[in-house]
Formats: structure tokens, C-alpha cells, sequence
């Protein structure tokens, strides 16, 4: 029923849009769930049942396939571009690489023609942990823009089958002011998650909030995203560490410790129109953008997912 309510409001709203503003949109789709400020905590917090194993050996891209969109990316959300995707047509050496950063090596992402690295490994039931820090550069078409970037799980598809760049995947947001957010790249992704109004952001004005209104998150609509409960980044040029939860169609995102956002049946809409369970993927580490460096990227299996509380409702 909850689902079924949702996706009523989506397709109301769909034949409303052109006389609403996106605030207005927002309002209808939050009800009056407005954004509070939430001070979040986790707990429950699962222990791993086997060993720890890295997708970044620290020497090479071993286990990693990259795949770059448009040479020029201000096509990518074109209908038509006017162009095909390089793909692996070219050397990637200078888009991905192992650098030194800080001492030490890292995944080095260039960010100027987007794409991704994709991980060979199809993972269920983890814990994925990664520490990331922007570069300096940024590039255009948003090189004035928010550095951005992401992670994206639960990666399905073929190479560029999302706008010519990235494969059908979940996304937990890397993006300056917004890290932690759900995004569903393609068309075809589904995932509930309880949002509130916030005029505060950009559109869609959607914020995850404990006691939020279900939504689904679908591409191309007015639910195409849900901002993080909080700004949980430390400032442009410090590292941050994200950790990923998964259990089956489920996941938790925290930043830097903070849980920010969760989101449940995740699914994909086959080609009968049918949702079907979302429980398994590879990982992409996108580039868009921004100039990004990656270190101690792990893995740990678990059976279970931690919760999100409010601090005084434990």
C-alpha cells in the first residue's frame, strides 16, 4: 500500500508539473513532513562475518574497468548527443591512475571526461569502506559548480547504458554540500526512502528525515533524489571516510561516521514492467567533474544492516 501510495503521488504530480514550481511539487510530494534538523546516530552496528578484503591494492588498477562518456560532457543528458561515448576507445592513463597523495598511494581520478571505474567483484550482503578527498581541479561544465562525484552500488548493465557514461546503479552521492544522497542513476532503479520538504536546497527539496514521508526514487521525476540528512563533509582537501551498508535490496549511508541516509527495496522495473528485487551489484567510482583522489578501499560480508536513530531515541 505504501508503495502503491507513492507512486500515486508520482504520477499526479506528473500531470500537474507544468503549473506547479518545483517547491510546490516538493509540498505535495512531502505532505507536512518539513525538514528539522535530525541529529542522527547509528547503532546496531553489525560485525562482520568474515575477513576484510580490499579493491585497491595500492599498486594498480587490477580488478578495475574504466569507461569514459562524451569527449565533451555537456552532451551527456542530451536526447541526441552528436557524438558516441569514447568508451575504452582511447587510453584512460590519464583519467584513472595510482598516484602518490600524502605520502602515500591512491585511486587518482582526473574528473574531466566523465565515466567510471568499474570493480569486477559482484558484491551482496557488505560493508564497503573508502576514504576520499577532492583535488584541486574542477572542469567544465561544472567547473563552477559543486566538485561531484560518487559511489554507486548494486551496478548492473552494460558499460554506458545510463546516458552514455555510467551502468544502471544506486548511488550514494560524493558532491560537495551533499554527500551521502540517494540518487537512482536509470531509468529502470527504484528505491523507498523517507524524505521532508526543505526549501532550503535545490529542487527537488527533498531531505531524508527519520519520520519523512516514503517516496520512490525514480530518475526523471520529481523524486529523482533525496538530499542527505545532513552536511557531514569536512572541507575540500581533507579526507573523508564513507561507509556503505548493504543487505539485500537495502542500504545505509554514512559520512565521516554520521549516518545520512537509508533506502530500501531497491529494484529495477524488467522489461514487462515488473519490479524486481535490486540485491547484488559491482561498485563504480564515478568521475564528473572534479578531481578526486581514493585510498583503503575494503570489503566485509554482513548479515545484517545497522539502524538509524535519533540521538534521544535510543
Amino acid at each position: 500500500m505504501r508503495f502503491k501510495l507513492a507512486l500515486i503521488a508520482v504520477a499526479t504530480l506528473g500531470n500537474a508539473a507544468m503549473a506547479q514550481d518545483s517547491r510546490e511539487q516538493a509540498r505535495a510530494i512531502a505532505g507536512d513532513r518539513v525538514a528539522t534538523p535530525q541529529r542522527l546516530e547509528l547503532v546496531d552496528i553489525p560485525k562482520p562475518t568474515g575477513k576484510a578484503v580490499a579493491l585497491f591494492d595500492g599498486r594498480s588498477l587490477n580488478g578495475w574497468t574504466p569507461w569514459l562518456g562524451y569527449a565533451d560532457p555537456s552532451v551527456t543528458y542530451q536526447a541526441s548527443p552528436p557524438m558516441k561515448p569514447v568508451g575504452v576507445s582511447r587510453s584512460t592513463d590519464g583519467d584513472f591512475a595510482v598516484r602518490s597523495v600524502d605520502g602515500a598511494p591512491a585511486l587518482w581520478v582526473k574528473g574531466q571526461t566523465w565515466g567510471s571505474l568499474v570493480h569486477e567483484a559482484d558484491l551482496r550482503d557488505y560493508h564497503l569502506r573508502l576514504q576520499f578527498k577532492w583535488g584541486s581541479r574542477t572542469w567544465a561544465p561544472r567547473e563552477k559548480q559543486p566538485r561531484n562525484n560518487g559511489l554507486l552500488y548494486h551496478t548492473h548493465g552494460a558499460p554506458g547504458e545510463v546516458f552514455g557514461t555510467w551502468r544502471p546503479s544506486a548511488e550514494f552521492e560524493i558532491m560537495t554540500g551533499s554527500t551521502g544522497m540517494i540518487v537512482a542513476v536509470g531509468g529502470k532503479l527504484r528505491g523507498h526512502t523517507d524524505v521532508a520538504f526543505d526549501p532550503t536546497i535545490i529542487a527537488p527539496h527533498l531531505r531524508f528525515g527519520l519520520g519523512g514521508r516514503e517516496v520512490d526514487i525514480v530518475n526523471g521525476t520529481p523524486t529523482w533524489n533525496a538530499e542527505a540528512a545532513t552536511d557531514a563533509e569536512r572541507p575540500v582537501g581533507e579526507w573523508n571516510t564513507l561507509d556503505l551498508y548493504v543487505v539485500g535490496d537495502r542500504a545505509v549511508h554514512v559520512v565521516n561516521g554520521v549516518p545520512v541516509a537509508e533506502v530500501r527495496d531497491l529494484a529495477t522495473i524488467d522489461a514487462d514492467g515488473v519490479r524486481r528485487p535490486l540485491t547484488h551489484g559491482k561498485i563504480q567510482l564515478q568521475s564528473e567533474g572534479a578531481e578526486t583522489w581514493f585510498r583503503h578501499i575494503t570489503v566485509e560480508p554482513i548479515r545484517t544492516l545497522p539502524r538509524i536513530v535519533e540521538a534521544s531515541a535510543q
